[in-house]
Order: structure tokens, then C-alpha cells, then sequence
């Protein structure tokens, strides 16, 4: 069942240091270049003046790479949906059934992660009709990105998440940021776009649900994933429970925190468990 696509969604960073994979020039701002010059994104602020203008000068902005079209948006998109996610779920499960016990919580929430992700892309796929270099991208990226990680989690599953922490956090800048550009009349073909049906099903959206409420309930999840992911990165990956096996944080928090600290989460684990028991003894 997916989670609630309700509640705040801010672009929030945690303070993870200079570094998000084992070499120094991996941080985060270098990553976001990267990206963002693989995607043509130049997150240029188009004046308020512009937009007064009788005609938005919509062809004459993306002509000269300020603006980026509904096909440009959809390919940032698909690359992000596409990044490996089976990853962290896989290697505890085999850790799980090696070592004959319990994962404490951990492969339920990221298989249901990898899944919802896989959701995002078939989402978007019904809209962008992807084409042979979209489809190239995502082998390349995935091919590249799923060995990478693999290796990585086996011996620091700590950087993994920080890293896909880091990675949710520009999904969320960049829904925020298309959904922006959306509202203020600069993707005129998604102005009143009606929701897939693959939408509709699954975050269990009106009829008459737009494309703009299916980006607002992606963005949510991608908050979701960034807020776990920064939690995960702070438990003690042998020994700790995941804090959320039984009850998820509220919407507002996972929507304005980036993640809670290792004593944050046992006491959050530990509230949870004292409320359910309560209420269990009430009945």
C-alpha cells in the first residue's frame, strides 16, 4: 500500500559532512552538476515580469536552455526512477536467510521502497513514451549505478544510504522544482494533463485527478525515501532495529526532517512500541 501522498515536502539537506561516497570530490553539490548537466538543467529563476507578459516567451526560454520542456522534464525524471533499488532489500534478505535469523525490520522497508520507486517509472513511462536514447541512458545508468552499489553495500552499507539519501533529496528539489514551473504556466502541455490510470489505482486519487496531484504524491514518497534513508544511515548496521517495522513517522516529520539521529530513532522505536501496547491493553 503506498503512503500517504499528504503533508509538507521540503527541500531539506542533511548535514552529512563534505562527502557522500568514499572519494572527497563525490559530495553532493558535485553530484547535482553532474546531473544536472546530463539532464540540461540550468535552474535559471525566470523574472516575474516575464510571466506578466501578454505571451510567455515559453519557446524563446527553452531555445536558449533556461527552461526546460515537458520531454526534458520527463527525461530528468525517468533517470532518477530508474536508479537501481533492489539493492540494500537483496543483500539482507541473503544476509537474513544466511545467517538463519531475523532482518529486525530492515528488508520489508526497503523492498517496499525499491517498489514504489519501480511505480514512480512505470508512472512517468505511460506519459514520456520513451525513446532509444532515453532507454540507452537508463541501461548505462543502471548497469553502472547497480554494480556500484552492490560492491559498496557489501562493505559500507552506511555510505549506500547516505548516498541514496542524498539521491532522494534531489528527487525532492526536483519535483519541487518542476511542479513550480508547472503552476506558474512555463509546461504548458502538462497545464490540466489528467492523471494516468496507473496514478489513479495507486495512490487512490480522484478522477479527476491532473498530472500536477501525481507529481505532488511522487514528491511525498521521494521525501519518504529521503527521510528513511538518512535514518537507516545512522543505525549501527549490524545490531539496530529499523525503527519503523511497526509504525511510520508522521507526514509532517518525513516531509520537513531529513532523518533522525541513532537516539532519535530508538526513542521514536520505543514510543511506538509503548502506544501500541497501550492500545492493545485498552481493548
Amino acid at each position: 500500500m503506498p503512503r500517504s501522498h499528504t503533508g509538507p515536502a521540503d527541500i531539506v539537506s542533511h548535514d552529512n559532512g563534505d562527502w557522500t561516497l568514499f572519494n572527497p570530490i563525490y559530495n553532493q553539490a558535485a553530484l547535482r552538476r553532474i546531473f544536472d548537466l546530463c539532464t540540461g538543467y540550468k535552474n535559471t529563476y525566470i523574472p516575474d515580469s516575464t510571466l506578466k507578459q501578454d505571451r510567455i516567451p515559453i519557446k524563446e526560454l527553452r531555445a536558449k536552455g533556461e527552461l526546460l520542456s515537458d520531454k526534458d522534464w520527463l527525461l530528468r525524471i525517468i533517470l532518477l526512477e530508474s536508479f537501481a533499488g533492489m539493492i540494500a532489500g537483496t543483500l539482507r534478505h541473503l544476509r537474513s536467510l544466511r545467517l538463519l535469523r531475523r532482518d529486525g525490520g530492515w528488508i520489508h522497508i526497503l523492498l517496499e521502497e525499491a517498489e514504489n520507486e519501480r511505480m514512480h517509472l512505470l508512472t512517468f513511462m505511460t506519459i514520456a513514451q520513451p525513446t532509444w536514447f532515453t532507454r540507452a541512458l537508463v541501461l548505462a545508468c543502471q548497469g553502472m549505478a547497480y554494480n556500484l552499489l552492490f560492491l559498496t553495500y557489501i562493505f559500507a552499507p552506511k555510505v549506500v544510504h547516505r548516498f541514496v539519501g542524498a539521491l532522494e533529496e534531489e528527487a525532492v528539489r526536483t519535483y519541487t522544482r518542476c511542479l513550480q514551473d508547472i503552476e506558474r504556466g512555463l509546461v504548458p502541455e502538462w497545464n490540466n494533463a489528467p492523471a494516468p490510470r496507473i496514478a489513479i489505482d495507486y495512490w487512490r486519487l480522484s478522477t479527476s485527478a491532473t498530472l500536477l496531484d501525481v507529481i505532488k504524491a511522487v514528491r511525498a514518497d521521494e521525501a519518504t525515501h529521503r527521510f528513511v534513508n538518512h535514518c537507516l544511515a545512522n543505525l549501527d548496521q549490524k545490531l539496530d532495529f529499523n525503527p519503523f517495522a511497526l509504525a511510520e513517522a508522521s507526514a509532517e516529520i518525513r516531509g520537513t526532517k531529513a532523518g533522525f539521529t541513532r537516539e532519535e530513532s530508538a526513542d521514536f522505536a520505543r514510543r511506538t512500541q509503548q502506544s501500541l501496547l497501550a492500545a492493545g491493553e485498552q481493548k
